[in-house]
């Protein structure tokens, strides 16, 4: 099956590792051209080499209000169009109600949430008919994730601000999707695992409860973005999709 992915241009934030990354291949594997971005400038450079000829990185941080919009121009002169973003952000500091402090909520905010909606709007700002916004979400969205407070308050308003996006862009063309990932095999889950004190009974645990009875990988994540950034896509829009190997019960 045909994508209609070459010589698309897209940006992908947070792509140094994981799913950003994971994202970022299967793209270029399909024809695109990608910026991607991360903070540390040597992760991104290195990620870049990596990925091939059709990659540009920038180190950037979602946080930094002026961040947008230079990533639009970037992706306009690197490769002189754009045509969507896939908005992934780094996951906030875990805790509970009563421990995570008003700095983290403040710095989960400004980076999560707040750096998130400047890049949407930037993207929709510049982005044509048949343009797409991709937001990498959590299954957080539907049902909260013990010891991940602060992720379970922003993820839902993200979610209802892409559905908002969706029913103000639709009109134009553009689509916005959300892509919700839950235990895919990533340092941040293995991260989380160990908060525990005993990763490999927590994974245990949660693969269990999984009905495929196992961690998703971040190249299963990757394909399905690619898939909903995708022309192949083209009628698909205000949706959230879970990425969970049927942990989400609901419809």
């Amino acid at each position: 099956m045909d994508l209609g992915l070459k010589d698309r241009v897209y940006i992908v934030t947070g792509a140094t590792r994981g799913l950003g990354n994971a994202t970022a291949r299967a793209l270029v594997a399909d024809g695109a051209k990608v910026i991607i971005t991360g903070r540390d400038e040597k992760s991104v450079r290195e990620a870049a080499d990596e990925l091939g000829p059709d990659v540009v990185g920038l180190a950037a941080d979602n946080a930094d209000p002026s961040v947008a919009q230079r990533l639009v121009e970037s992706a306009h002169e690197g490769f002189g169009r754009l045509d969507g973003i896939l908005i992934s952000v780094g996951g906030p500091a875990p805790g509970s109600a009563a421990d995570n402090t008003d700095a983290q909520w403040q710095s989960a905010f400004e980076s999560v949430f707040l750096g998130a909606v400047r890049l949407a709007r930037a993207a929709a700002a510049a982005l044509g008919e048949g343009g797409v916004i991709g937001f990498v979400l959590s299954g957080s969205v539907h049902e909260p994730i013990a010891g991940l407070t602060i992720s379970n308050g922003l993820r839902p308003g993200l979610a209802g601000f892409a559905k908002s996006l969706a029913d103000e862009l639709g009109p134009r063309g553009i689509r916005v999707v959300g892509v919700l990932p839950s235990r895919i095999d990533t340092d941040r889950v293995r991260e989380l695992d160990a908060l525990s004190g005993n990763a490999a009974a927590s994974r245990a645990a949660n693969e269990a409860a999984i009905p495929l009875r196992r961690y998703g990988t971040p190249e299963e994540f990757g394909r399905t973005a690619a898939f909903l950034l995708s022309p192949a896509a083209s009628y698909l829009t205000g949706i959230m999709v879970p990425v969970d190997g049927g942990s989400r019960r609901g419809f």
